[in-house]
């Protein structure tokens, strides 16, 4: 495609290229011969035809043979050099024959070839002569089927008598697929069954329109030619007059300016409108076009002219506009189109900017500008920078958007003259663009948008730095691909029929060129075998004109791509083979790499890259020679049966060294069990069972042999010892081929039944009753072929029964794409027909595997750490998809016959029952390993509670069927169905927890002796089902009955209740412990825990809502509290009396002062239990001087400790009562009606002061614990200091701190001391402290 550029060059780019400045010698092979060269030789004669050149592939011989990889021969992917490209298939028989035709048959200038592949319907298609040839080239030979449609000879005529006509095969082709079952689900199986077929004349402007090449009816094509006024308007548009080509390159930047041809199509479905579609093609000079097609016409449109050629290049004098040849190229930004969509959007790209445009589709079809954004500009940040230095100009080639229509990658090739040297070179570069972030670019947004809409996601990528100068023409042929692997690579295509892949990989540009022998032909078009991986890329994909597809692996590209320009990347081959050479020895590692599959990630620009291929490891030149020992001595040991020595040698040659999949026992055992068989040449049912009966039993019988020598050997005892892993990869290889080879006998018997019309039904199809066993078959071999381009060109089904050692992958498409095995708009019957068919398939293929290991446990290594392989997350997701859906399907049986719902009952109970053993070997092994767990504990759990429940559902709902069914409704028929149903699922709860499964079976069967016999069996950790009863019982209010049922169980009734206290003081007073009863008791009633108290307040015969307990129910258990004390009359059971009696106080006084609060505070407080400290708080809050006084009660009834914590709060409550009257005014009042003592201490007594005094210091003064003169004492032993704050801390000190002290001191202590000595206190009492 590429060449380097050259000093000055007086020939053309495309007939005389040379390689890095050096002419081509006559050892070099030639280039691709032109087209119209190549149409005047006879087919069977190749011009320059270099020595080792050979006719076509499908000819006795053929040089694309040699290049082929050895797998086809030898049937070992190891073989295969990674390096170099594979085939994938050839063309079908029809095409063959249309291109082994003599020339002389094809009408003059009708034998060119051009072709395409179309990613969305993975059709491909080839025109020669007068016929279309369409096929899909994923699906393999042996079921290939190709669609021939003849060409209107109307069209043709007209291509060749007009005057834009040439030899050339000009047609550009749209396919669109018509089916409106495909969903994303639907990307591994891509059999298009009906699909349109736009084809338009680049030159001649004609048009073809297929409605269906699929149906008979719609096969006949509708044509419309373009009006003369069409084609002279286009001409009149485009300036003819074009220099001489040697002259061009004489000068500089005077290079050909393309035609008035079309350049771009594309197309797509109009929703609810039958056989009918819109295409859309851009022209030079600012051409848009609209057609209309359907089975009446085609209607022709010229949509948009405007001058879509910003003249953003004109600023040098010797820069050249690049308007003529735009637009360039279209592209919808969604690949994938619903049918209830109405709107798509599609890019055009323009000389300097990308257009957005929104279709509306329905009901009238119109077209709407959104945005555009310009790509070449003097900002360099915001795409390409032009007028630089020595740039000259610039041409965007070609556009691609990926799958989410967020990210574009734009070819850019730019003219460029070098100062120094005078030279002139080309640079091309790709472009990547994304949507800046807080744009709304959602498909149903189709406002037009007016600032800048795209941003550059990386800095440009310069493919080839200094590139021959080419002509525009050469230019404008270039296409670009994206979407392949490795991830972010592109593949651009040229006109001369290269295919080079474009590589960013560690901050550099790797190219990979496509190179096949010359009579392989051209490339005509590449694409990307679609992953049946959500958002994964897939393998690129190459149609050649001669040689058929073939396929780029990942690892061809990584390991193979070499930094331009090391090499040449035309057909000319390398300016320096021995370098070429010893690179690819330094790649030869490549080799030496399992053959497993690869995937890769791209980072951005200034990120570093890396391939990473997954489960692959390095593998030394000692694995090679002990693998090839091992086989030798194994082939030894077949044909004599001898094994003298083996264990030394294969000791000695490191055979022993590496476990698990690398461990060359067991990668022999993977080959034993993967052998591929030779090609079917069959599809028939009866002849593939014999085939796959064959080649699995001989698998079979081998594996056994390879055991026989490991035993023989000895190496068994040195696998055992030292590579359990390894040892349990073999024998799982085993088991896995023993359950495919019962898989085939399960669809033998399915095949049988159906034939014989088992299980089949008048009014509905064949297709949809059954095939969800052999559709799951194809989609695992569908599946394996995506990933191993290798085997692209083998049928699906021999794929799968060859592929042993990955059955895995059979659970992993039943988790992918089952929407596609069992689609929605099936009826009930048939999915669950087809549910139940999997279901039967995946239970088969476990039991299988777990009776091989029973009857071979002697050679299995000890499991501890070990996870089965029917236990890994791939196999648990697959089994859960279909459980999964199962449940869904539940409530779809009740209308089934009474058969159906058994099968269906039976199939989803096994299927559980094999899950959750799965899932608990899986939680084993990551136990014994020491690895974290929790997480799918959690699933296991989650998983189990959701198929024991839906089993429960069935079996009451199969009881009920069968007990109605019977015509008998007496209850201990329907008891003993039940009974009957349960128990196995009763074994698999009790096996796996199933806790509410089991008290929901003893429930309905109201069996207590089934019940207690259970809660014997389970004994769990935390009490087992034990507890679970409890808990139910707790739940339902029947604590007699848990109490009772706790006398037998005496342990697990003790773990239930220190989780329940509120129950644990009935336990104790049944066992006669009143002392720990009362305790318990009077914990509850003080609880602040609503929980604890509610089974301890409520009646066990009321219903509804738990509520707070009240403040009498909590008096109540105070009062129960201290009847068991006493009871009790433990050493210390007076101050339990004492401090209960307390408690009651306290709640008495919560009770007076909630009643002095607002309404509103009584409301938020409710039935709480207040803590002493709110309460003293409330009172200090209240104005009442009532609440005051009991502010000191509350400190009263609590304990030493509470007072001495809260000393400063105790002081507060004194000062509060202090300002509870008004001092000064009593002093007043005193001197001034001159009161006697008598008077004084009558008014004294009726003080706050006096009465706190009284209630703490007084005579009669009670507490619980301690006394306040411990806490705060009355009066202040030393006076003498300077100021009260160097005093302690008193009663007063506290008052001498008051305002009204200085007059009313004397008064205020009066009052004090008249409380210490009690309410009959009198003149004597009453001596005012000093």
């Amino acid at each position: 495609m590429f060449s380097p550029a050259t000093k000055k060059s007086t020939f053309s780019g495309r007939k005389h290229r040379s390689l890095l400045g050096h002419s081509a010698t006559a050892n070099s092979p030639p280039v691709t011969p032109l087209a119209e060269n190549r149409q005047l030789l006879p087919d069977n004669l190749v011009l320059n035809r270099p020595a080792t050149g050979t006719p076509a592939p499908w000819a006795s011989r053929l040089s694309v043979l040699a290049r082929m990889p050895p797998v086809k021969k030898s049937e070992k992917l190891d073989d295969a050099d990674p390096l170099q490209p594979v085939f994938v298939g050839e063309f079908p028989q029809a095409v063959r024959d249309e291109l082994a035709m003599p020339m002389q048959m094809h009408a003059p200038g009708a034998c060119s070839i051009s072709g395409g592949l179309d990613k969305e319907t993975s059709l491909a298609w080839i025109i020669h002569g007068s016929k279309l040839f369409t096929w899909n080239y994923l699906s393999p030979a042996a079921s290939r089927k190709c669609v021939v449609i003849d060409l209107p000879l109307s069209v043709l005529e007209d291509g060749q008598n007009g005057r834009n006509s040439g030899s050339d095969n000009n047609w550009m082709v749209c396919i669109v697929s018509r089916d409106q079952t495909v969903r994303k689900m639907d990307k591994v199986v891509q059999h298009c069954n009906s699909a349109s077929i736009v084809m338009c004349n680049q030159r001649t402007r004609a048009l073809i329109y297929w409605p269906d090449i699929y149906s008979e009816g719609g096969n006949s094509p509708v044509t419309s030619l373009a009006s003369i006024d069409e084609l002279e308007m286009a001409d009149s548009l485009t300036d003819w007059t074009t220099p001489n080509r040697q002259q061009q390159h004489s000068k500089q930047g005077s290079i050909s300016s393309g035609s008035s041809c079309l350049n771009s199509l594309i197309a797509s479905v109009i929703p609810d409108v039958r056989h009918t579609c819109v295409a859309f093609a851009c022209g030079p000079n600012s051409e848009l076009w609209q057609f209309y097609c359907s089975p009446t016409g085609v209607q022709r449109k010229k949509i948009y002219l405007d001058n879509l050629n910003s003249v953003s290049q004109k600023s040098d004098s010797c820069l050249v506009t690049g308007g003529k040849g735009y637009p360039r190229s279209m592209i919808w930004r969604l690949p994938h189109y619903s049918s209830e969509e109405r709107n798509r959007q599609f890019f055009l790209l323009t000389d300097n900017e990308i257009q957005c445009f929104n279709v509306t589709l329905s009901p009238d079809i119109t077209v709407l500008k959104l945005w555009s954004n310009e790509i070449i500009g003097a900002d360099g940040d915001l795409g390409i920078q032009k007028n630089l230095a020595g740039q000259k100009r610039i041409w965007p080639l070609d556009m691609q958007v990926d799958i989410h229509g967020k990210v574009f990658t734009i070819l850019i090739a730019t003219f460029c003259k070098d100062r120094l040297s005078s030279s002139s070179y080309i640079t091309y570069s790709l472009l990547p663009m994304q949507y800046r972030s807080g744009v709304d670019i959602s498909p149903e947004n189709i406002v037009s948008l007016h600032e800048r809409i795209l941003e550059k996601k990386a800095s440009n990528r310069v493919i080839i730095p200094k590139a021959r100068v080419e002509e525009e023409d050469f230019l404008f042929s270039m296409r670009l691909r994206v979407g392949g692997k490795p991830s972010g690579s592109t593949i651009i295509l040229s006109g001369d029929g290269t295919a080079t892949v474009s590589h960013y990989w560690r901050n550099s540009t790797r190219l990979y060129q496509f190179d096949l022998p010359y009579d392989a032909g051209k490339v005509l078009d590449a694409s990307v075998f679609s992953s049946s991986d959500d958002d994964e890329d897939g393998v690129w994909a190459v149609l050649t004109e001669k040689a058929g597809v073939w396929a780029i692996p990942e690892k061809a590209v990584v390991l193979g791509g070499v930094e331009p320009p090391e090499r040449s990347l035309s057909r000319k081959g390398s300016s320096n083979e021995g370098s070429a050479q010893k690179e690819k020895r330094n790649l030869s590692f490549a080799g030496n790499i399992a053959p497993r599959r690869v995937s890769s990630e791209a980072w951005d620009a200034g990120e570093r890259q890396k391939a990473v291929f997954t489960g692959i490891g390095r593998r030394t030149a000692q694995d090679e020679e002990s693998e090839a020992l091992l086989n030798h001595l194994f082939h030894e040991f077949l044909s004599s049966g001898q094994v003298d020595g083996s264990l030394d040698k294969l000791r000695n040659a490191g055979a022993f060294e590496r476990d698990g999949e690398t461990n060359v026992f067991a990668r022999v055992s993977k080959s034993i069990v993967d052998t591929l068989a030779k090609h079917w040449t069959t599809t028939r049912g009866a002849e593939i069972v014999a085939l796959v009966s064959t080649q699995l039993m001989d698998k079979h019988q081998k594996h056994q042999k390879f055991l026989q020598f490991l035993a023989l050997s000895k190496c068994h005892e040195e696998l055992y010892s030292r590579q359990r892993q390894s040892l349990q990869t073999i024998m799982e290889h085993g088991e896995k081929l023993a359950a495919m080879i019962q898989l085939r006998e399960l669809q033998y018997m399915i095949g049988q039944n159906r034939s014989a019309g088992v299980g089949s039904s008048n009014s509905t199809s064949e297709n949809e009753i059954s095939g969800s066993l052999w559709d799951l078959i194809q989609l695992v071999g569908e599946h394996a072929r995506r990933c191993t381009v290798l085997l692209m060109d083998r049928d699906n089904a021999e794929v799968f029964y060859s592929r042993v050692s990955d059955l895995e992958e059979l659970f992993y498409c039943l988790d992918k794409q089952l929407g596609y095995l069992i689609r929605t708009e099936m009826p009930p019957v048939i999915q669950i027909q087809r549910a139940c068919e999997l279901s039967n398939a995946c239970v088969n293929l476990i039991r299988t595997a777990t009776q091989y290991q029973n009857e071979h446990h002697m050679w299995y290594p000890s499991p501890e750490g070990l996870t089965p392989w029917y236990s890994q997350p791939v196999v648990r997701s697959g089994s859960w998809r279909i459980a999964s859906f199962m449940i869904q399907l539940v409530t779809e049986i009740y209308h089934l016959d009474l058969s159906r719902k058994s099968d269906f009952h039976s199939n989803l109970e096994v299927l559980s029952e094999l899950l959750l053993e799965a899932y608990s070997g899986a939680i084993t092994g990551k136990i014994e390993r020491g690895e974290e767990h929790r997480g799918l504990l959690d699933e296991y759990w989650s998983r189990r509670d959701a198929l024991l429940d839906s089993l429960y559902q069935l079996v009451k709902s199969l009881a009920e069927a069968r007990c109605q069914d019977s015509g008998e409704g007496n209850e201990e028929l329907s008891e003993v169905i039940f009974r009957n149903l349960s128990s196995r699922l009763l074994s698999i709860a009790k096996q796996h927890g199933g806790y509410q499964t089991l008290w929901n079976i003893c429930s309905d069967l109201d069996d207590s002796k089934l019940l207690r016999s259970l809660m014997y069996e389970s004994m769990g950790p935390k009490g087992g089902f034990s507890y679970f009863v409890f808990k139910q019982l707790y739940a339902a209010k029947d604590f007699s009955k848990l109490i009772r049922l706790g006398e037998e169980f005496h342990e697990e009734l003790a773990i239930f209740l220190k989780q329940h206290r509120d129950l644990l003081w009935l336990h104790e007073l049944f066992l006669y412990q009143f002392s720990s009863a009362s305790n318990t008791i009077h914990e509850l009633a003080l609880s602040q825990d609503d929980d604890l108290t509610g089974a301890a307040v409520e009646d066990t015969e009321s219903e509804g809502a738990k509520t707070n307990p009240t403040l009498e129910e909590r008096k109540r258990l105070l009062h129960l509290s201290k009847i068991a004390a006493m009871a009790g009359k433990d050493a210390d059971f007076e101050k339990k009396v004492r401090r209960i009696e307390a408690d009651l106080k306290i709640l008495k006084l919560q009770e007076e002062i909630v009643k002095h609060l607002p309404n509103e505070e009584k409301q938020n407080i409710g039935n709480r239990l207040l803590p002493p400290l709110d309460l003293i708080e409330l009172c200090l809050k209240s104005s009442e001087p009532e609440l005051s006084s009991w502010a000191f009660e509350v400190f009263a009834w609590t304990s030493s400790s509470f007072l001495r914590c809260n000393g400063s709060l105790l002081e507060e409550c004194w000062r509060n009562a202090a300002d509870q009257d008004d001092w000064e005014k009593i002093h007043q009042l005193s001197l001034a009606e001159g009161w006697s003592d008598e008077e004084t201490i009558q008014a004294l007594k009726q003080t706050m002061l006096f009465q706190a005094s009284v209630r703490c210091y007084g005579p009669d003064a009670e507490s619980f614990e301690g006394s306040f003169h411990e806490v705060l004492p009355l009066r202040q032993e030393n006076l003498e200091l300077s100021t009260p704050r160097d005093m302690g801390s008193s009663v007063e000190t506290i008052l001498m701190q008051h305002k009204d002290f200085p007059d009313a001191g004397k008064l205020m202590l009066m009052a004090i001391m008249l409380g210490v000595a009690g309410d009959d206190a009198g003149v004597e009492e009453a001596v005012p402290m000093e």
